[in-house]
C-alpha cells in the first residue's frame, strides 16, 4: 500500500511540478502557426472567393449553416468588406506573433479566433489538414507553448537577470505592454458582449480566459508571498499537461482511424490505392514525376501496404522509443513526399507539425543548438559588443518559466 501511495504521489508531483514537453509544445506552436500563416499568405489573392462576402458560399447560406451547427465565427457578425479584411488581417497577424512567441497566452487565443472564424465561414473549402489545424488551435490555448524558442522566453530570461541585479522590484511590475493589451481586449470583449454577438458558451470561455490573465498579473504584482504564484503554476502545469496528452491522443487517433479505414478498402487490400491519385490532374503538380512513380508497380504496392502498416502500428509503438522514432521518421518522410508529389503542402505541414509532439527532447535540443549556432554565424555577437566587452557565443534556450523536465515520448 505504501508503494502505491508513493507511486501516486510521484505521478501527481510530475504532472503538477512543471509543464512537460516544453520543446515539443514549442515545435507544435511554431509548426501550426507557420502552416496557417503560409496558407493565408498564399491564398491572399483568392481570399474573397474562399471566405469573403461575395464568395461562392454565399452569406445567407453561411448564416443558415452557422445557425444550424452553432459554429463559432466572427466573420458572421457583419457582411461588410471592411470587417472581412479586418478579420483576415487579424488571422495573419496572430499567426505571425504566435510563431514568434510574442505574448503566447494572448496570441494563442487570437490565433484560435482567426482559425475558427475563417474555417467555419466556408467549411467546404478545407481538407484534412484544415481539420487538424482547427483542433490544434483549440488545444494550444491550454498549453504553455512559449517556454522555449519564443520572445516570451527571452523576455522572461532578461527579467530574471534584471531582478538578480535588483533592477526590477517585483515580477510583472513593469509589464505595461501586457496590461495595455489585456485592457484593449477587455474593451473589445465587452463591446461584443454588449451587442449580443457571443453565445453563452463562448462568452463564458472568453471572459474566463480574460479573468485568468488578470488574476495571473495581479498575483505577480500584488502577492506578498510565493504561495499564490506557486498555486497558479501548479494549476497551469496540470492544464498544460492534460492538453499535451490530448494532443498526443488526437494524433494517435488520426493515424489509427485512417489506417483501420484503409484496411477496409478493396484498393488498399490489393495494393493499388496509391496508383489512382497519381493519375488525377488535381493531385499532379508534376505529371512526369507522378507517371514515373505510377509506372513501377512494386513501388506502388510497397507504398500502399507500408502506409497502412505504419498508420495502424504507430499508436502501439509508443511503448518502444526506438521503434516509435523509426516510424515517426517514416511518417514525416511520407508527408514530405505527399507535399511534393500530390501537391498538398499545407496538409503535409499540418501533419508533420502534429507528429512533432512525439519527437525526442534530445533531438529537439540538438536542433535548437544547431539553430543557435547558425544564428551566431549570421549575426556574430562580436558585431554588437561594446568596447571592452567580451563576445559570448550563442546560448541554448531555456524554458521561460520552469526548469526543463525530461520528456521522452
Amino acid at each position: 500500500m505504501n508503494r502505491i501511495a508513493v507511486s501516486i504521489s510521484r505521478g501527481i508531483a510530475r504532472v503538477t511540478d512543471a509543464a512537460l514537453g516544453p520543446y515539443q509544445t514549442a515545435v507544435i506552436r511554431i509548426g501550426f502557426a507557420a502552416t496557417w500563416l503560409l496558407f493565408l499568405l498564399r491564398e491572399f489573392r483568392h481570399r474573397q472567393e474562399m471566405y469573403g462576402p461575395d464568395g461562392p458560399w454565399k452569406w445567407d447560406l453561411a448564416q443558415r449553416l452557422v445557425a444550424d451547427n452553432h459554429a463559432f465565427t466572427i466573420l458572421m457578425w457583419s457582411d461588410s468588406q471592411v470587417w472581412f479584411e479586418t478579420v483576415y488581417a487579424l488571422a495573419v497577424l496572430s499567426a505571425l506573433l504566435l510563431l514568434m512567441g510574442w505574448r503566447t497566452r494572448t496570441m494563442s487565443v487570437l490565433f484560435m479566433v482567426g482559425v475558427l472564424s475563417l474555417q467555419n465561414r466556408s467549411i467546404f473549402m478545407g481538407d484534412g489538414g484544415d481539420n487538424v489545424i482547427h483542433l490544434m488551435a483549440i488545444y494550444l490555448v491550454f498549453t504553455r507553448c512559449g517556454q522555449v524558442w519564443s520572445l516570451d522566453a527571452r523576455r522572461a530570461r532578461l527579467a530574471r537577470e534584471a531582478r538578480a541585479r535588483g533592477d526590477l522590484p517585483r515580477a510583472g511590475a513593469q509589464d505595461r505592454v501586457g496590461l495595455v493589451l489585456w485592457a484593449a481586449l477587455g474593451l473589445l470583449l465587452g463591446a461584443a458582449t454588449g451587442v449580443g454577438r457571443l453565445s453563452p458558451g463562448w462568452l463564458a470561455i472568453f471572459w474566463g480566459l480574460w479573468a485568468v490573465q488578470a488574476l495571473w498579473w495581479a498575483v505577480g504584482r500584488l502577492a506578498r508571498t510565493a504561495e499564490p504564484r506557486i498555486l497558479l503554476d501548479v494549476i497551469a502545469n496540470a492544464v498544460h499537461n492534460a492538453a499535451l496528452l490530448v494532443i498526443m491522443a488526437e494524433a494517435c487517433l488520426i493515424y489509427a482511424t485512417a489506417g483501420w479505414y484503409k484496411i477496409q478498402g478493396s484498393r488498399w487490400q490489393d495494393g493499388t490505392a496509391v496508383y489512382y491519385p497519381l493519375h488525377l490532374d488535381y493531385f499532379s503538380p508534376w505529371p512526369a514525376l507522378s507517371d514515373l512513380l505510377a509506372s513501377h508497380g512494386t513501388i506502388v504496392m510497397l507504398v500502399t501496404y507500408g502506409t497502412v502498416a505504419v498508420q495502424v502500428a504507430f499508436p502501439f509503438t509508443l511503448i518502444n522509443r526506438r521503434v516509435k522514432n523509426v516510424l515517426l521518421a517514416a511518417m514525416m518522410t511520407e508527408h514530405a513526399v505527399i507535399a511534393v508529389v500530390l501537391g498538398l503542402p499545407f496538409f503535409s505541414l499540418a501533419m508533420i507539425a502534429a507528429d512533432a509532439v512525439f519527437l525526442p527532447t534530445s533531438f529537439l535540443r540538438r536542433l535548437g543548438g544547431w539553430a543557435a549556432r547558425a544564428r551566431g554565424r549570421l549575426f556574430p555577437p562580436g558585431a554588437r559588443k561594446l568596447p571592452g566587452q567580451r563576445a559570448q557565443g550563442p546560448r541554448a534556450p531555456e524554458p521561460a518559466e520552469e526548469p526543463h523536465v525530461g520528456f521522452t515520448a
